[in-house]
């Protein structure tokens, strides 16, 4: 009845946005609300995880070589995509990759049941009525068949995960068959995304940054994606690259300092293309993930600076093996699969526990190498 009452009371404003009163009957008013939704409000990973699990997941070999092969599948594609949009191959690519595994795991919930949950209970209310009101209107229109409107908990779709927002206003047609269909087409997805950037102030021809080596006690209160310089003050205070290469910038181009994990690991010198990727989803560990995939997609060899643990992240491969190895222990955990899910962590405790390691459900290198080893 509360949910009832909520869907009542925004068919006004909803019609002030756009909606259609039939759109709004036919879509909104026979929804059916999914709690689960409310607690993944705070477990969003680019803020729960420790940035070098988050970043062995996402920018691990198997992502990198299968980001190579789609860019060789898509060249063409690419290559005109670049033409009109100024967004080089490998960055869009890296998006792509990161956002739905070049497009094989778009997501499964249902947007209008996640979005209209969303209009009426938890935090952020506003802001997710805005994006269902945005959903409706594609709905109402056509744009995307309302079975195909499936994506994340937080409403996002299609290959490369717009918000109903960002499709309304940055989707493009690229394969010119009438419809912007970010879910189906390639092409539409990979050109959609090299719009979002461009306008968000992708720099053709410049970098999004590097990983940089700091002098020996830097301040580290200068760091932070605001806290911008011209790019000759940083290389006054002894700053450069870790590969010991120029960097092909004007002295006066803004330019800021990352350190993810903090002065002992690894830090980074950022542009304004840097920025135009963080707005398509804003965090700096997402950022940063596109940006090192990019990297390696042209070809870099990867981080020079280890994270400082002692017990790095798993990769996607490396999670599928300790999956196996947690099924031949006896946990029911399901077919592996790579996504450490309540079975797996639970699993995950109970063998730390055994071992005598801190019991706290997190997959890492330790543990791998103790079921590996038979322990």
């Amino acid at each position: 009845m509360q949910f009832n009452t909520c869907m009542t009371d925004l068919r006004k404003p909803a019609m002030a946005a756009g909606v259609d009163s039939s759109a709004f009957d036919r879509y909104a008013m026979t929804v059916i609300p999914d709690m689960t939704v409310l607690p993944l409000l705070d477990r969003q990973p680019e803020f729960t995880t420790a940035i070098w699990d988050y970043l062995a997941g996402l920018v691990d070999q198997k992502r990198v070589d299968d980001g190579r092969a789609m860019m060789a599948k898509y060249a063409s594609t690419l290559s005109q995509v670049q033409s009109r949009f100024a967004v080089d191959p490998a960055t869009v690519t890296a998006v792509w990759g990161v956002e739905s595994d070049f497009g094989r795991i778009n997501g499964r919930r249902p947007l209008l049941v996640s979005l209209g949950t969303l209009s009426c209970f938890g935090r952020r209310q506003a802001y997710f009525r805005s994006e269902f009101f945005e959903l409706l209107k594609i709905a109402q229109r056509g744009d995307v068949a309302v079975e195909d409107l499936k994506g994340s908990w937080a409403g996002a779709f299609g290959q490369t995960q717009f918000m109903p927002s960002t499709y309304n206003r940055m989707a493009v047609d690229f394969d010119g068959d009438g419809h912007r269909d970010l879910v189906r087409s390639a092409p539409d997805a990979l050109a959609s995304t090299a719009n979002y950037l461009l306008k968000s102030g992708w720099r053709e021809g410049q970098p999004w940054g590097y990983e940089v080596k700091l002098p020996a006690g830097f301040n580290s209160a200068q760091a932070g994606r605001k806290n911008r310089k011209a790019l000759s003050q940083w290389q006054a205070q002894g700053i450069h690259r870790v590969d010991g290469e120029s960097i092909p910038l004007e002295p006066d181009t803004p330019a800021a300092v990352l350190l993810p994990a903090g002065v002992n690991g690894p830090a980074f010198l950022v542009f304004r293309n840097f920025d135009a990727i963080y707005s398509y989803n804003a965090a700096e560990s997402y950022a940063l993930a596109i940006a090192l995939l990019s990297d390696r997609l042209r070809g870099g060899s990867g981080l020079h600076t280890p994270w400082p643990t002692d017990d790095p992240g798993l990769s996607r491969a490396d999670r599928v093996d300790l999956q196996r190895l947690l099924l031949k222990r006896g946990h029911a955990i399901g077919t592996p699969d790579g996504v450490l899910g309540t079975a797996s962590r639970a699993a995950i405790q109970q063998e730390q526990q055994r071992l005598g390691m801190t019991v706290d459900g997190r997959a890492g290198q330790k543990l791998l190498k103790a079921l590996r080893d038979g322990r």
